[in-house]
């Protein structure tokens, strides 16, 4: 009898990408042209076709901007796209992993978050996602949330194009000097490394509640300033401060998670987000001409 496949939803975004090289054959690679995850019947006859064993869903309605002008498609998607897959993974008897985001906290804290603190977003995206959460939860008992934070990977953004470490580079080749925020505080995660966790995550971890991001934080500002480093490039670098009054949507200035329930089971295998971003960094510029170092940075 044929193994049964890990479905990835959204296969062709940043995660998503990893998550099926991380798979391998076992990866059922489904992208947001193939499922919209918030229509309840197409999920269930695709589900119930494909027969996986586990569902990781990746999708995500995550623009600030536009899910605060249309919150209704930010639920469609956050929330109930997660709901519809526990419900129909609970029909078929397949476990369901939701990917989640460090936005469902406020920041108020000023010290790592633990999966036992309680969540406070907001905007309109942490909300829908909180929801979606919530909603994963209670309709599959055997459905895994994990929170994250500050992806950054091989393949960018589906809607941004681009990602920080590529941002960053391509501004100093082009500007010479960049101006970062030095107090807003994050986890930079490689979407490598979390793919990898997710697939332990639901080879051996009991059902619930997740954080996993790299070890360590840092500041925009710092994270910026270690990119370069590594890069091996000389530029102006300014510290900014963040002007609270020009931000249209809320975000949290401090959103580092701690990996406790992965630390409590034994299963935390992330490494140092300095640790990721050097092998990320010699990953990228090694695909890039060694004739043309510009190249790279403009990637």
């Amino acid at each position: 009898m044929k193994a049964r496949p890990t479905m990835i939803i959204g296969a062709n975004g940043a995660l998503g990408s990893d998550l099926v090289l991380a798979y391998g054959n076992e990866a059922l690679a489904v992208t947001h042209a193939e499922l919209e995850v918030g229509d309840e019947s197409r999920v269930q006859a695709y589900l119930k076709k494909a027969n996986p064993q586990a569902v990781i869903n990746t999708a995500a309605y995550h623009q600030l901007d536009e899910c605060e002008r249309n919150p209704a498609q930010a639920f469609a998607v956050n929330a109930l796209g997660a709901l519809y897959g526990a419900r129909a993974c609970a029909e078929i008897g397949a476990k369901f992993l939701y990917v989640s985001t460090d936005y469902v906290f406020d920041g108020a804290k000023q010290k790592p978050y633990l999966e036992t603190d309680k969540p406070n977003p907001e905007s309109v995206y942490a909300v829908s996602k909180l929801a979606g959460e919530q909603f994963a939860l209670h309709y599959n008992d055997k459905a895994y949330v994990v929170r994250t934070c500050g992806l950054y990977g091989a393949t960018p953004s589906r809607v941004k194009g681009t990602n920080f470490v590529l941002t960053m580079l391509k501004l100093a080749r082009e500007k010479g000097m960049v101006s970062v925020v030095d107090d807003q505080f994050i986890t930079p995660t490689s979407t490598r490394d979390l793919a990898n966790q997710i697939k332990r995550i639901l080879e051996d971890g009991q059902p619930g509640l997740y954080h996993a991001t790299s070890a360590g934080s840092c500041s925009w500002y710092e994270f910026a300033e270690a990119i370069f480093v590594e890069a091996s490039m000389s530029i102006e670098l300014r510290r900014n401060q963040t002007d609270l009054a020009t931000l249209a949507v809320k975000r949290p200035t401090y959103s580092v998670l701690e990996n406790q329930a992965l630390k409590d089971q034994r299963i935390d295998i992330m490494r140092s987000w300095r640790d990721a971003l050097k092998d990320y960094l010699r990953d990228l510029l090694a695909s890039q001409s060694p004739h043309a170092p510009s190249e790279a940075l403009a990637a």
